[in-house]
């Protein structure tokens, strides 16, 4: 099955990440690695209670990254696997400006 994360950074600015089929990922390592990116990339949570939830995490990852991280084939990779991973969909479209995530 392919599988591909599209990026929109902003309207000029789409990304397509092809994720591989070998670049299996299990959820809880999915979780995992987001839960770095986000504490590395000192991501905020955007509810002030702190409550982060999955789309809200792939969403500020995705920002905090920009173009340079999703254009880095190594990072993108891992991406890509991670989020197909933890919202278990084949195609996934994250819109930066929409703060938006759909399938």
């Amino acid at each position: 099955m392919h599988k591909q994360i599209t990026v929109t950074l902003d309207k000029d600015v789409v990304l397509v990440i092809p994720v591989a089929e070998y670049a299996h990922m299990g959820h809880d390592s999915a979780r995992v690695w987001l839960d770095h990116q986000f504490t590395v990339l000192h991501c905020v949570p955007l509810r002030a209670t702190g409550r982060v939830t999955t789309a809200d995490k792939i969403l500020l990852v995705t920002q905090a990254a920009g173009i340079g991280l999703l254009q880095d084939p190594n990072w993108a990779h891992q991406y890509g696997a991670a989020v197909s991973a933890s919202l278990g969909k084949p195609i996934i479209r994250v819109d930066v400006p929409l703060m938006a995530i759909s399938s």
